[in-house]
């Protein structure tokens, strides 16, 4: 068994704690208050059955059916959320262990390998995940390339509380989207973009969490945005998302219950956490109207996401 590796980000008030398994966050603290949920034993994350602070992928969130077509050819992934298959299958790369590069106190680099036929899905992939912390900011610059064409859609997933504790009913949330993705009661999208107005989704001003009966779905963000998402905690402490992802999938713990030890944040349960992940449209390779997430070795894929917590 691969060892899980660890090195610390720091910037006057800020502490980040990244593992080499799954590239995942597994402490963030602001002035030594812990912001994201986590587990306390990095050898946790090998199961982690919340995908707790990983990225996601190779393809985040549900693929209809668990299979795609590529060029008339079907390719079966694994049915990991019956009968759907949901964040890149049971052994996606965020259950991977990566090959962490230390770059100082601000900067941290990830590398993975994964291969043609992995997870089901066609073609080899070279991934790099840059985590950069400045000022507060986290920056995730997330590239795969590709020796053929295959779907990339990465997401990273953690779970905030600015408060450290308790729940985040108390949270309140604004996201600049005019648009989301309705699901179906399986939680795949419909195949429709809908205008927020009148939904539960419309977070153009701010919503109190606790107001809500919990979400679990996509917004299509408004373009030029800056920031695209604000989280602000019950005394001001407050979270700003910046992405280059036309989708953000807002999901606030509805299942999360205790399975390991938590780590310094809130306990685990429903509604302890939001999560904000920035990603390509969900089941894109099944809805050609959500736009393409193909890539090839000369269009590769990247993504570059920041938040920004203080």
């Amino acid at each position: 068994m691969d060892q899980i590796t660890s090195h610390v980000l720091r910037d006057e008030e800020t502490e980040i704690t990244v593992l080499s398994l799954g590239c995942a966050v597994m402490d963030w603290r602001v002035r030594d208050r812990p912001v994201v949920l986590g587990y306390a034993d990095p050898d946790h994350y090998r199961q982690n059955p919340g995908s707790m602070g990983i990225i996601c992928g190779r393809v985040a969130n549900r693929i209809s059916g668990a299979r795609f077509v590529i060029d008339g050819v079907t390719h079966d992934l694994p049915a990991n959320a019956p009968p759907h298959h949901l964040h890149g299958g049971p052994h996606g790369i965020g259950r991977r262990n990566w090959d962490m590069t230390p770059d100082g106190d601000r900067a941290v680099e990830l590398r993975l390998v994964s291969e043609d036929g992995d997870q089901g899905y066609p073609g080899q992939v070279a991934f790099r995940v840059v985590l950069r912390l400045h000022g507060g900011r986290l920056t995730w610059e997330m590239d795969g390339v590709p020796d053929r064409a295959t779907p990339i859609n990465l997401a990273q997933h953690l779970y905030f509380n600015l408060h450290g504790q308790g729940t985040v009913a108390d949270h309140s949330l604004r996201i600049a989207a005019d648009h989301y993705t309705p699901n179906g009661p399986d939680l795949v999208p419909l195949g429709r973009i809908d205008p927020v107005e009148g939904t539960d989704f419309d977070f153009r001003t701010p919503i109190r969490l606790g107001d809500g009966h919990g979400w679990d779905g996509n917004l299509v963000l408004r373009q030029g945005a800056a920031p695209a998402a604000e989280l602000v905690g019950p005394d001001g402490m407050t979270l700003r998302l910046w992405t280059d992802r036309p989708g953000l999938q807002v999901y606030t713990s509805n299942s999360l219950s205790h399975v390991f030890p938590e780590g310094s944040g809130a306990a685990h349960g429903r509604f302890a956490g939001v999560c904000l992940e920035a990603q390509d449209l969900p089941n894109a390779m099944n809805e050609p109207a959500f736009g393409s997430i193909l890539c090839t070795p000369d269009a590769p894929y990247r993504q570059v996401t920041s938040i920004e917590i203080g």
